[in-house]
């Protein structure tokens, strides 16, 4: 509650219509639209879960009636008995085939289901007449025997070839099995496009075999004839609901299923349209309400901010009166006290404290005065002066390298004083640091070797001002002058994912672990600055600039010097 009181009336307002009106609006609307959704995709997926299996019982009547037929056309003993037999003349089969000639009207009543009824047999005795053909190599070289030869189950076999859906079966329940008989009834697929067709499902179907082969569908354009298109081939939609039907329980039908697809856009279209009616009405309840708030808040928030503005005016001396309006709301009160704060206030500060204020500010005045005059007697163009004046008589003296070094210490002198900006390019903190070495090469001589190697991107990018130099001061001082040996420096400024990355590298004396970790502890910790100031200065300020932006790392052992990292973010050029 205590959050409130930070926020002003106009969001503590907005704040309200969002809690109170907008989200509870919108929550309603997007629950009911969700909810009426979810209830007609239930009921449009529970009722093509009926139709499927409508169609999956009709087709398997269609398959059960055909393999009816050739259970009849199995178990009849006088036909197995004619396609078994060795005619010795033609005389002698015509006479044996006008007894079994009533057999083949079995089929008759299921002409609907079944287009045609074709037995084949090998028997070289048995002449092709009617619904009897011999099993020559036409036949065997066919797709459906083929396929057929590959199985050796007695009962029928569905066989899909072509445009064609057949029950094949092997009649073999009597005789020594000298011929090959079989039985091929080739399904009626005018009536099997019926079944699909007329059963009202709002998607495609697919009649699939154990192996996950396309025998028949009702979606256009897919060429499910050639019998070698898989349904994992299938293109599906994005949002698809799917129905298998499996056929259990029957030996020529184990395996094969009806599997049925849905697009979720279709079945949810005529929700979709009913969006737009839901969308105005949601903008009526949120833009009528939205007015009304809108009007309240306007009436309170323009007083209030008009008390406010000539309230800053009063901290300036400007005691302005507020245009009193007929109010009769607290808002109204207040600025009718307001105005008679106003008034006395001008009138106490006008007749005891202005003749004060005016004496104190005099007095301020003269000590600012006072306070000037004594900075501009240190000229630092002295200083400047002076400095170049030993360099060119160091110059003329033929020691150049003492006036290199009074050039560098003149330019850090020069750099620090007159620099304004809290930010500097990295080509311009670049050129202290090699002043500063310049003048560390001249006191320590063969004694220090440095490198600098910095990548020509990030000259121009900015960072705070004396960020780098500090770090380098202190290698070279703790790290190089008390290491008995040579040592180096090894500048590298130049990027590393997307930051800028300083690493200096000295082979100075290092310092042991626990050294390393108080100072570690000492950067990192808020307190008054002891010893190493300037890196702790440093630190302090990147903290200021970039909060948890920036990585510093630091790592050192005793005797093998030591290396720090610091990773910053990119600056705009020029910031």
């Amino acid at each position: 509650m205590h959050l409130l009181n930070h926020l002003k009336l106009r969001d503590k307002l907005l704040l309200m219509y969002i809690c109170s009106v907008f989200i509870p609006i919108v929550l309603t609307n997007v629950i009911f639209y969700n909810v009426t959704t979810n209830n007609i995709k239930n009921q449009k997926t529970r009722d093509a879960d009926m139709v499927l299996e409508q169609l999956q019982r009709e087709v398997r009547s269609v398959i059960d009636e055909a393999a009816g037929i050739s259970y009849l056309y199995y178990i009849d003993p006088l036909l197995n008995e004619h396609l078994d037999h060795t005619y010795t003349s033609k005389l002698e089969y015509v006479e044996a085939f006008t007894d079994v000639k009533s057999v083949f009207m079995k089929s008759a009543q299921a002409y609907s289901t079944i287009s045609s009824t074709v037995i084949y047999t090998d028997n070289p005795t048995v002449l092709a007449s009617g619904q009897i053909l011999p099993l020559d190599d036409t036949a065997v070289e066919a797709d459906w025997y083929a396929q057929f030869n590959q199985t050796s189950a007695s009962y029928p076999v569905l066989i899909h070839s072509g445009d064609t859906i057949s029950l094949i079966q092997r009649l073999n329940n009597v005789g020594d099995g000298r011929y090959n008989s079989l039985i091929k009834s080739d399904l009626n697929m005018a009536t099997f496009r019926q079944l699909f067709a007329g059963i009202g499902f709002e998607g495609s179907m697919y009649f699939v075999n154990a192996n996950g082969t396309i025998h028949y569908t009702n979606e256009a354009g897919v060429d499910w004839e050639a019998g070698t298109l898989r349904l994992e081939q299938m293109t599906m939609p994005e949002k698809s609901i799917a129905f298998d039907k499996p056929y259990t329980n029957n030996n020529y039908l184990n395996g094969w299923r009806l599997y049925g697809v849905m697009d979720e856009k279709v079945i949810l279209q005529e929700v979709r349209k009913s969006g737009t009616f839901i969308l105005f009405l949601a903008c009526i309840n949120i833009v009528v309400p939205s007015l009304i708030i809108a009007a309240i808040s306007r009436s309170i928030h323009v007083r209030l901010v008009r008390i406010l503005r000539h309230m800053k005016k009063v901290k300036n001396q400007h005691f302005e009166t507020i245009p009193f309006e007929e109010s009769r709301d607290e808002i109204g009160q207040l600025t009718g006290e307001f105005n008679r704060m106003t008034m006395r206030i001008d009138n106490l500060i006008n007749d005891v404290y202005m003749a004060d204020i005016q004496k104190k500010d005099l007095e301020i005045r003269q000590r600012q005065a006072q306070l000037h005059a004594l900075h501009s007697q240190i000229n630092p163009h002295f200083l400047f002066n002076a400095l170049e004046t030993i360099r060119m008589r160091s110059l003329m003296k033929g020691e150049t390298e003492t006036a290199r070094t009074i050039h560098s210490m003149a330019k850090i002198f020069r750099k620090s004083i007159t620099w304004k900006r809290s930010w500097v390019s990295v080509r311009e903190e670049l050129e202290l640091i090699e002043c500063f070495l310049d003048i560390q090469k001249y006191r320590f001589g063969d004694k220090l070797q440095y490198q600098l190697t910095v990548e020509d991107a990030v000259y121009e990018h900015t960072i705070p001002k004396m960020t780098f130099l500090p770090f380098v001061e202190n290698a070279s001082i703790h790290g190089i002058e008390s290491s008995p040996g040579i040592g180096l420096i090894a500048l590298h400024i130049g990027y590393e994912d997307g930051r800028i990355l300083f690493r200096l590298t000295d082979n100075g004396i290092g310092m042991p672990e626990d050294k390393l970790g108080e100072l570690m502890q000492y950067l990192q910790e808020d307190g008054a600055m002891g010893d190493n100031v300037g890196m702790k200065n440093v630190y302090t300020r990147l903290k200021l600039c970039y909060k948890d932006a920036f990585d510093f790392t630091l790592r050192s052992e005793s005797g093998s010097g030591t290396t720090i990292e610091l990773r910053l973010p990119v600056m705009e050029k020029g910031a």
